[in-house]
């Protein structure tokens, strides 16, 4: 099995749930360190330290920091502790920046057209059912599976009296988009990059498809490409390369949060050539890939890893 440098070391921005969980597991099996920060309340780490627990016993390095990634008073906590633990030869050869801290709010207010409920009630009409049995039976056999019939459903709700703010705006841009280029930059300066570093950020199909209430995580998503490119020219002559993975859909607390997250898996589910969802795992898998001494010539690339979903 590969096993990567003894002094190797992955941080991962976002490292409790979901990719950047998925991916810490799958790097610990295969020898790497781990830094991992996150935001989790109290009442989370419950369910998140069993896993911490679990990439100790994987015989690695592990240092966790429940704190505000986001700001510099969190990052340069994080660093000067990393210090300590790194030492005199520790290198940090991969930045996964998965955070999922996103405004999900509306542009505008959002009225249904009644759509959904008119052909229900055609259908009812149809085959002599009581319309609130219709809904019932569609209801309960989509959350069985049925995914194709996620257009028949009423649309999510949406709180038409809280739209998104210029606040709102300018803080997922810097969460989700530009928050990676100072983490990159601050352990440039600290000389703690391996010769041969890999950054990696993560997007979404939501970076050019317009769905409604994620207006400013995708333009974040825009950010992040674009500086990811940038990061590409500009810190490949110190041996760092940069690089943009697009997941396909998968069923993680991020996407849960999207007014809508159903809908959006069962198209996805639908189109997809394997038939199935994304999985966190398979994610990680293309990161763990991408860490490999040969990938060194992989820079300035956006890497979908969704089964062909993008094409279905």
């Amino acid at each position: 099995m590969i096993q990567f440098d003894r002094d190797f070391w992955a941080v991962i921005i976002g490292g409790s749930s979901g990719f950047g969980l998925a991916t810490a597991k799958k790097l610990a099996r295969h020898g790497m360190n781990l830094c991992i920060v996150h935001r989790d309340r109290r009442g989370a780490m419950s369910r998140i330290e069993p896993e911490f627990e679990t990439l100790k016993a994987a015989g690695v390095k592990l240092a966790t920091f429940n704190l505000d990634g986001l700001s510099s008073e969190g990052r340069t906590r994080v660093l000067d502790t990393l210090e300590g633990e790194l030492g005199a030869t520790g290198k940090i050869r991969l930045l996964l920046h998965a955070v999922a801290f996103g405004n999900l709010k509306l542009l505008a207010p959002y009225y249904p057209s009644g759509m959904q409920e008119a052909t229900r009630s055609t259908i009812a009409s149809e085959v002599n059912v009581a319309p609130e049995t219709l809904d019932r039976i569609i209801r309960e056999t989509f959350e069985n599976g049925a995914d194709n019939l996620y257009t028949l459903l009423d649309p999510p709700g949406y709180a038409n009296d809280r739209l998104l703010d210029a606040e709102d705006f300018s803080r997922t841009l810097q969460a989700m988009g530009s928050n990676i280029l100072e983490w990159v930059q601050d352990i440039y300066q600290r000389g703690r990059f391996a010769t041969d570093a890999r950054v990696l950020g993560l997007t979404s199909e939501g970076n050019s498809v317009a769905w409604r209430g994620y207006a400013a995580v995708s333009a974040a998503k825009a950010v992040l490409e674009s500086v990811c490119r940038a990061m590409a020219v500009e810190f490949a002559p110190f041996g760092i390369r940069s690089n943009i993975i697009q997941a396909g859909v998968s069923d993680t607390a991020a996407l849960r949060a999207i007014p809508g997250h159903d809908r959006i898996k069962a198209n996805a589910g639908l189109r997809n050539p394997l038939g199935r969802l994304t999985t966190p795992e398979d994610v990680a898998n293309v990161i763990f890939l991408l860490c490999l001494e040969e990938a060194a010539w992989i820079n300035g690339a956006l890497i979908c890893a969704d089964g062909g979903e993008r094409i279905g």
